[in-house]
């Protein structure tokens, strides 16, 4: 994520923000422009303070999940890029349905930051009525005999499905527990959901199976069969050595989307630490002949091609973050090891996310 200021105080300002702490006003994302505006009263819309000379709008569920996301004139009353792909939504007139889907819509405005970021494609129901990407967000019910009606989180034909209960963050933390995953957050749930996604677009229909068997094996195996074995047996003793999550070695398909959360975190959390100027340091080799080796965010993680720059540079500022929080008595943030094959993994990734497209 990049870093943002106030247009009119100064004042730094982040993604989530709907208005100025400093001076009051109101903010809103610009997706065409990248950039967090203020914005003042402009006939029937806002005048931004950066980008556009024109009105813009907020997304139509400004007001009921706080998005403030804008939109260009002549789109007033319309969805923001983001919102436009719910196709169900929560009943927020149950109790508690309301903050839930309010945090879930935080966490995909911050997948969706990456995706234009990244310039993919992301064709609505209404552009794709096949396989256009879209998001139900769905609440268990139970029947008249109290059964209830599960809802799993998953993806199928373009269709991402989420649990609400995941907006609940004692729900979400204790299912973290129960599963014994360490990184179980609503960005990644999005960031994973999205990665099956786009290996159908990406992968698939540009038919690099080859590439992607050689990597991550054949995902033409049973997938049910390969999950009801991992949650039966486990991963295998030496999944660390070839997947960047216990979960990732329980099917290719699995162990793509694991590996396209990862790689979003990684280049967002750097964009992070390039806005911040951030430089870090690794002990690696005789340091006291040459020194630690010194690693700053001197480019765009979002358009960097190689993975393995990504990598060096990543790992120092997860060992940083990592001894900070030990220091103030909490779990290390980035608790992974990226083996060398994971890094060929990623760089699959990378490669498949800047190949260009046609049409």
């Amino acid at each position: 994520m990049r870093r943002f200021s106030c247009q009119s105080c100064g004042n730094e300002i982040y993604f989530d923000n709907g208005f100025c702490v400093h001076c009051g006003h109101r903010l809103g994302f610009l997706p065409d422009f990248n950039e967090m505006s203020a914005v003042e009263p402009s006939g029937a819309g806002w005048r931004a303070l950066s980008g556009p000379s024109g009105q813009v709008f907020f997304c139509a569920n400004a007001d009921v999940v706080n998005c403030n996301w804008l939109l260009p004139e002549g789109q007033q009353g319309g969805y923001c890029v983001a919102c436009r792909h719910n196709r169900v939504v929560p009943d927020i007139s149950v109790p508690g349905n309301g903050g839930k889907w309010r945090s879930i819509e935080l966490a995909k405005r911050h997948l969706f930051y990456s995706l234009l970021r990244w310039r993919l494609p992301m064709p609505d129901r209404t552009q794709r009525p096949d396989n256009g990407l879209a998001f139900d967000f769905l609440a268990e019910t139970r029947n008249g005999d109290g059964t209830l009606n599960r809802v799993m989180t998953g993806h199928e034909d373009g269709v991402i499905t989420l649990n609400i209960d995941e907006g609940d963050d004692a729900t979400r933390e204790r299912r973290r527990k129960d599963l014994g995953e360490p990184y179980r957050t609503l960005i990644g749930h999005m960031r994973h959901e999205v990665g099956h996604y786009y290996w159908d677009r990406l992968v698939a229909d540009a038919g690099r199976f080859d590439e992607f068997r050689a990597l991550f094996g054949d995902e033409r195996e049973d997938y049910a069969a390969a999950l009801q074995r991992h949650y039966a047996n486990g991963p295998p003793p030496d999944w660390a050595q070839r997947h960047v999550s216990a979960y990732a070695a329980s099917h290719p398909w699995e162990d793509f989307a694991e590996s396209w959360a990862h790689w979003t975190h990684m280049v967002d959390g750097l964009e992070t630490a390039r806005g911040y100027g951030m430089t870090f340091l690794s002990i690696v080799g005789d340091t006291a002949r040459n020194g630690p080796n010194e690693h700053q965010v001197g480019f765009d993680p979002y358009e960097e091609r190689s993975a393995r720059r990504i990598v060096q540079t990543w790992v120092p500022l997860t060992i940083a973050i990592n001894s900070v929080n030990r220091s103030m008595g909490q779990p290390d943030l980035y608790p992974f090891v990226l083996a060398g094959a994971v890094t060929a993994k990623l760089q699959f990734i990378n490669a498949v996310i800047h190949a260009p497209r046609h049409g």
